[in-house]
């Protein structure tokens, strides 16, 4: 939102007066978050979090504000949820937005710090209990304004969002149909936390010391909190550990239910996790455009956009199953890199302005660090992308797909998505976990 260190703690201070603090330090702005901004500080001896939106605009679509963001979280606590307490909610005269202040928890948010804690199974089934608590909160237990999910009408808002990002993406249109065609009934909703992750929980000495980031809570099927968290994208470097990266899929589920959780039918998880994959495959997509509005400039989103091309890998791998032998066996190839020569391309001058910033890394602090990593990211796609020279928009076969005129049984369908998919993600990001894995199943290659 452009404030000045200043200008945030003068809005901060009138906000935290309310609750009886004193003035705030210099609020310091933590790393990470797709969507919000986080602000931490201190005030009277405490730690405090901030927590709000890159701008007002940001909030015009949203289901609910922050004051029932706020509110859910103290239901959730209320429950037994490891939750943070809030302190106050911001209000216009603030001057700085929207959003709302909370008491800093202790432990560590980052998934790789969390995944080398020792007690790795007791962390999951304490993931699963706390879920389960969140599942024993009904539509009676919160205010007015939280939303009960409809399925087949949140399909049709994910097939307008893709119409609006253009349409162009065949795994996306593969995997948008499959939803129309395998849409659950419905069960009784219960609270979904619809963020229940690693990079949203803290950790502390292979304890769970908080639950945060309750931005997406509605009410709906149990199945797709249960089906997020497990989803690859949120396993970071533990591909191997399907149970929210930490353990086995079996031992989450178990303790679930052990914990009082709902019974868990496995082709409701599968449906949800599909759904889930398509969702983020679209939101992905969809940071592009919230860049090119202007509402929000931030560098991230542009990087998180090219973030698409992980989860049309993903589709692919969780679709496949449905596709006949013949087909699944059927060899793909894979583009050839193409040979610089002459003056120096687009994608070497990339990787010069990479390679350059590398060297001034160590002079960077806080978010300007992390920032600078992102810009080496979004340099990095820019090179390999051009080397690679690969397209992967199709709004033809897409509408074909969407349409059911053409499907998994189509002869050469599968490869050609494979292909392309592999071919884009290499690109994109590299380091993706599930690429290696895809590219095993696919091509027979490491």
């Amino acid at each position: 939102m452009g404030d000045s260190s200043i200008e945030l703690a003068n809005g901060l201070a009138r906000a935290i007066a309310r609750a009886g603090l004193p003035r705030p330090g210099t609020p310091e702005r933590l790393t990470g978050g797709a969507t919000m901004e986080s602000w931490r500080f201190s005030a009277g001896g405490e730690d405090f979090v901030l927590r709000r939106a890159p701008s007002l605009e940001f909030m015009k679509d949203r289901p609910f504000g922050h004051a029932t963001e706020a509110a859910v979280i103290e239901a959730a606590r209320g429950a037994g949820v490891t939750a943070p307490e809030v302190v106050c909610v911001l209000e216009e005269a603030d001057g700085i937005g929207s959003g709302f202040v909370m008491h800093a928890l202790p432990g560590t948010p980052d998934p790789r710090a969390i995944q080398a804690m020792e007690g790795q199974d007791a962390l999951l089934a304490e993931c699963a209990s706390q879920l389960a608590r969140i599942h024993s909160l009904g539509a009676r237990d919160l205010p007015a304004d939280v939303p009960v999910m409809d399925y087949r009408e949140a399909i049709a808002r994910l097939r307008d969002q893709f119409d609006e990002a253009g349409a162009d993406r065949p795994v996306i249109a593969l995997g948008l149909r499959w939803l129309e065609d395998n849409c659950p009934d419905p069960v009784e909703p219960v609270l979904n936390h619809g963020d229940f992750r690693l990079g949203n929980l803290l950790a502390k000495d292979g304890r769970l010391t908080g639950v945060l980031d309750w931005e997406l809570a509605h009410l709906g099927d149990w199945h797709e909190d249960l089906a997020f968290g497990c989803m690859a994208v949120w396993r970071f470097a533990r591909y191997d550990r399907p149970g929210l990266g930490l353990g086995s899929m079996e031992h989450y589920l178990d303790a679930y239910e052990a914990s009082g959780g709902r019974q868990v039918d496995r082709a409701r998880y599968r449906f949800w996790t599909i759904y889930r994959t398509v969702w983020w495959a679209i939101g992905c997509l969809r940071m592009a455009s919230y860049w090119r509005s202007g509402e929000d400039r931030m560098l991230e989103r542009t990087v998180i956009s090219r973030r698409t091309s992980e989860q049309e890998v993903d589709l692919l791998l969780l679709l496949e199953q449905d596709a006949p032998e013949e087909e699944r066996a059927r060899p793909i190839a894979l583009p050839e890199l193409a040979e610089e020569t002459g003056e120096a391309s687009d994608g070497e001058i990339a990787t010069a302005i990479s390679e350059w910033l590398g060297t001034i890394k160590d002079r960077m602090e806080g978010h300007d660090r992390f920032q600078l990593a992102v810009a080496r990211n979004a340099l990095g796609m820019i090179a390999r992308s051009q080397a690679s020279r690969i397209r992967i928009d199709d709004p033809a076969l897409s509408g074909a797909l969407l349409d059911g005129e053409v499907d998994l049984s189509s002869p050469g369908l599968l490869a050609e998505l494979r292909s392309a998919a592999l071919a884009k993600l290499t690109a994109d990001v590299p380091k993706y976990p599930a690429l290696a894995v895809a590219r095993k199943l696919w091509t027979g290659a490491d």
